[in-house]
């Protein structure tokens, strides 16, 4: 109970935070709140053994049930409403980061786990995934992980900067620039902040583009729960094929396509999905102390800027494609 409690209060914080301060992503100041306080009070005596189990739950449960509603925030009118060459780029974007990226981490020597966290995160929806990837892993190093969402906002908060800037210099227009940013840019809430700068034009068609990269993200996970199950142990035949939160989130995206959910209800479940989410990005940077940065050495940090580069550089042929 102390750990849910510190989760959920924490992600009260940052959702009124955005009502303050709309242009503040909740999910990324969960994480922030997270690492200062696993940082400055985490090191004193009995704050670990007090909060840990309600943590552990918060970061894995609680973000399964997040998941689920994201779905809720897709529809399938609206991707195939972006036209096959942008959805063909984004199955390239998706494919060719998570591809290009295993390949960059096995030539640097970064662990398979470590390298698999960071495609997906890099590729997919960002903190959101990597925690869903270490959700279907069943070999996984909490530093791992911690490391991966590191990356993930250290880089893709980089990207609100250099990617608009990059756009005006190449001569795009507010659309083409919006897909870019959509297929390029790691979290949701980063993409939102980097189209925003853009124009309201580049905003619209970037999370349209974002989100048909999240809808990636059932596929992806359950190709990794399937190769989780090539070794032949006890343990791997009691694990279900497609994990339930997967199943749930393809669920969410054919109930919203079937338009029978009102705007309140739509609006409730957005607030509720973002909370869950924040509680859980703020469970997962209790994990995230300065030591584990220090231990992950400059591999890993080399291996998060070759991801950028090649999803950003995917992004961009999607861009032109379309």
């Amino acid at each position: 109970m102390p750990g849910l409690v510190l989760c959920c209060g924490a992600a009260v914080v940052t959702l009124v935070g955005q009502q303050l301060v709309p242009a503040v992503s909740p999910l990324l100041v969960a994480i922030v709140l997270g690492a200062v306080v696993a940082n400055v009070i985490g090191g004193r005596g009995g704050f670990d053994e007090a909060v840990a189990p309600g943590v552990q739950i918060a970061s894995r449960r609680l973000l399964r049930l997040g998941v689920v509603l994201l779905g809720l925030q897709l529809s399938v009118a609206d991707i195939a409403g972006l036209g096959w060459p942008v959805l063909v780029g984004v199955l390239i974007v998706v494919a060719g980061g998570i591809a290009a990226t295993l390949l960059a981490g096995r030539l640097l020597g970064v662990s398979r786990t470590q390298s698999l966290l960071i495609a997906c995160g890099f590729s997919i929806c960002g903190a959101a995934a990597v925690a869903g990837a270490e959700g279907v892993l069943r070999r996984r190093s909490s530093d791992e992980t911690a490391t991966a969402v590191a990356l993930v906002v250290a880089y893709g908060t980089a990207m609100i900067a250099v990617l608009p800037a990059a756009s005006a210099l190449l001569g795009l227009d507010a659309t083409s620039a919006g897909i870019w940013a959509g297929a390029s840019v790691h979290e949701v809430a980063q993409v939102i902040a980097t189209a925003g700068i853009i124009g309201e034009p580049a905003l619209k068609v970037a999370v349209v583009v974002k989100l048909a990269r999240v809808l990636l993200l059932a596929p992806v996970l359950a190709a990794i729960s399937i190769g989780q199950r090539g070794g032949r142990t006890a343990a791997a035949g009691k694990q279900p094929l497609v994990p339930l939160f997967v199943v749930g989130f393809l669920a969410a995206v054919v109930v919203r396509s079937l338009g029978i959910l009102s705007a309140p209800v739509l609006q409730l479940a957005s607030l509720l999905q973002t909370g869950l989410l924040a509680a859980a990005m703020f469970a997962l940077g209790t994990s995230l102390h300065l030591s584990v940065l220090r231990r992950a050495g400059v591999r890993p940090v080399l291996l998060g800027l070759i991801a950028t580069v090649v999803v950003g550089g995917l992004g961009l042929l999607t861009c032109r494609l379309a």
